[in-house]
C-alpha cells in the first residue's frame, strides 16, 4: 500500500520530527510535559508490526532521544547537531566497492586510473580494491565502462562537503566538532533521521508565556525572507496572523536587517577593497575553521538577523526577539558574544509549524496581516546572488564610486573553491558571497519543503514590497510606529 505524502513536509522523516516537536510543545504549553514525557515515545513510535528495526523497544528508545533533543538536547555538547546512535545502524560505509557488474574485462581501465595501485585482479579477472591503499577518490569508478564500481558513502557523508561527517569503526556516524559548520545538510540528508538539531522551542514558549504573565516586555518574531517559499497551504499574511495568535506582539522582517546590512556592506567593501560576506553563519564558521588566515577578510557587519534584533533592542532594551528561519547554524550564531545580547531565541520553520499546530491554530482560516518592512533587495537575500545584487544597489543609492565584482557561492563546495583562490590571490572578484546551503537560504535544512525553492518565488515576494529602494525601505520602517516607537 502506498504511503500518503505528508501535507506540510517533503519527507516522512520531517513528519516524524514534527510530531515530536508538536507533542512536546503542546504538553509544555499546558504544563504537563514532565508527567507525560515518558509516554511520548510510545505515542510517536510505530507499533510492533511497523517497527523499522529489531523491535518496538528500540524504536521507543530512539523516540525518547528525539524527545530529549526537542527539549534542548545535550547541554554539554556545543554542537547544534547530535547523532542518535540507536537510529544510525542501517547505512553502508564501505567506501569504493566493486559490484557484481564487474565483467573481468581485459581493458583494466580501473587499475590504470588508480594512482595508488589499490586495484588488483582475482583469478576470475574481476577487480578487487585494497582498502588499506584506497582513498576513495573515485577515479576507478569514473573509468569503468560498466559502472561496476560504486562509492558506498552514507547520505549524510555525501551531503557534507567539508568531510566533517565520518563513520566510526563501529559504524555509527560521528561529527568532527572542529570542522563542522552546523549547516545541517547532513541532517536533512539522513533517511533515518539519525542526525537531529537541538530545539529551543521550549525557550520560545517561555518567552511567550513570560510576556503573557505580565512581565512587561514585548515579543517580536523576526522572520527570514525565505519564509516566502514556505507554508504553501496558506498565505504569508495568514502566517503573520498565526504568529501573532501564538502571543507575539508583532512580526518583523529580517529582510529589513538585510537592507541595513546592504548599506553598510557597500561602504565597508568600498573602503576595504575586498572582503567576504558575513550573513551566513555556517559560511563564517567555515572561514574561521578552515581558512583562519582569511578571518580578517570577513565583513565586520552583523547578519540581517542580528542587525534588526540589535535595532529593536536599541529602542526597547526589555523586548524579547525570536528569529525564525530555515537555518540550524543560526542557533549557533545566536550564542556568539557579538549576537547573544540581541537575539533571545532561534527556532526553525519546522518548529514554528509545530508551535502553530500545538496551539490548534488553523492558518488557512485566519484573516491575514500584511508584512511590509523591507525592500525588494532585502527580501532577495534568501537566494544565492541576492546579497550581491543588494550591495550593488546600495553602492548606487549611496553614490559610492566602486565596482563590486561578486563571486557567488552556493554550497560549501563552491565556497571552498572560491576561498582557496582568494587565499592564493587568484580570485577573479573582490567580494565573496558565501552561502552554505544549495541555492542559498531557500535550500536550508529546516525548510518545510525543499521541492518548492525556486528563486523566482523569492523575487516575486521581493517585488511585492511597496518600497522601490533600500533607503526608502529603511526610512519607512524606522518611521513605522510599530518598529520605531516601541513603548
Amino acid at each position: 500500500m502506498a504511503i500518503a505524502k505528508p501535507l506540510k513536509f517533503d519527507t516522512l522523516v520531517q513528519q516524524l520530527k514534527y510530531r515530536v516537536l508538536k507533542e512536546v510543545a503542546a504538553d509544555y504549553w499546558d504544563g504537563t510535559l514532565e508527567e507525560k514525557k515518558e509516554g511520548i515515545p510510545k505515542l510517536i513510535s510505530p507499533g510492533p508490526k511497523a517497527a523499522f528495526r529489531c523491535c518496538v523497544y528500540k524504536e521507543r528508545a530512539i523516540a525518547a532521544r528525539r524527545v530529549t533533543l526537542a527539549m534542548g538536547g545535550d547541554k554539554s555538547n556545543p554542537n547544534m547537531l547530535e547523532v542518535i546512535e540507536e537510529a544510525c545502524d542501517q547505512c553502508p560505509f564501505g567506501g569504493m566497492e566493486v559490484t557484481d557488474l564487474c565483467r573481468g574485462c581485459l581493458a583494466h581501465r580501473c587499475a590504470q586510473a588508480c594512482r595508488l595501485n589499490a586495484i588488483s585482479f582475482l583469478p576470475d579477472h574481476r577487480a578487487s580494491i585494497d582498502k588499506t591503499k584506497c582513498v576513495n577518490c573515485g577515479m576507478c569508478a569514473k573509468s569503468c565502462s560498466f559502472g561496476a564500481i560504486v562509492n558506498r558513502r552514507r547520505p549524510c557523508e555525501s551531503a557534507c562537503k567539508i568531510n566533517a561527517v565520518k563513520p566510526r569503526e563501529d559504524g555509527i556516524t560521528s561529527i568532527d566538532e572542529e570542522k563542522c559548520t552546523r549547516c545541517g545538510q547532513c541532517s536533512y540528508a539522513c533517511p533515518f533521521g539519525a542526525i537531529v538539531d537541538k530545539s529551543f522551542i521550549l525557550d520560545c514558549i517561555d518567552i511567550i508565556k513570560g510576556s503573557d504573565s505580565g512581565k512587561a516586555y514585548k515579543t517580536y518574531m523576526i522572520v527570514a525572507p525565505s519564509i516566502s517559499s514556505q507554508f504553501h497551504y496558506a498565505t504569508l499574511p495568514q502566517v503573520v496572523s498565526g504568529i501573532k495568535a501564538l502571543g507575539f506582539t508583532d512580526v518583523v522582517e529580517a529582510a529589513l536587517g538585510a537592507d541595513l546590512v546592504a548599506l553598510n556592506e557597500a561602504k565597508d567593501l568600498s573602503e576595504e577593497g575586498d572582503c567576504t560576506s558575513s550573513c551566513c553563519p555556517a559560511f563564517v564558521r567555515y572561514v574561521e575553521t578552515s581558512f583562519p588566515e582569511l578571518k580578517g577578510k570577513i565583513s565586520r557587519n552583523l547578519s540581517p538577523m542580528a542587525a534588526i534584533a540589535k535595532y529593536l533592542k536599541s529602542i526597547d532594551p526589555n523586548c524579547k526577539t525570536v528569529f525564525c528561519g530555515p537555518c540550524i547554524a543560526k542557533k549557533m550564531e545566536a550564542k556568539r558574544p557579538e549576537v547573544s545580547p540581541f537575539v533571545d531565541c532561534v527556532i526553525t520553520f519546522e518548529e514554528l509549524q509545530a508551535l502553530i499546530d500545538a496551539r490548534g491554530i488553523v492558518l488557512a482560516e485566519l484573516e491575514g496581516k500584511p508584512l511590509d518592512n523591507a525592500s525588494y533587495f532585502g527580501r532577495i537575500f534568501a537566494r544565492s546572488g541576492g546579497l550581491s545584487d543588494a550591495v550593488r544597489q546600495a553602492l548606487k543609492e549611496q553614490e559610492i564610486d566602486f565596482e563590486v565584482k561578486p563571486v557567488q557561492c552556493s554550497g560549501l563546495d563552491q565556497c571552498k573553491m572560491a576561498l582557496t583562490k582568494y587565499k592564493a590571490g587568484r580570485l577573479d572578484g573582490n567580494f565573496i558571497e558565501g552561502m552554505a546551503c544549495p541555492n542559498g537560504c531557500i535550500g536550508g535544512p529546516s525548510c518545510l519543503t525543499h521541492e518548492v525553492r525556486d528563486a523566482a518565488d523569492v523575487d516575486k515576494y521581493g517585488h511585492e514590497s511597496k518600497e522601490t529602494t533600500i533607503k526608502e525601505a529603511v526610512a519607512s520602517a524606522m518611521a513605522d510606529p510599530k518598529i520605531a516607537s516601541i513603548d
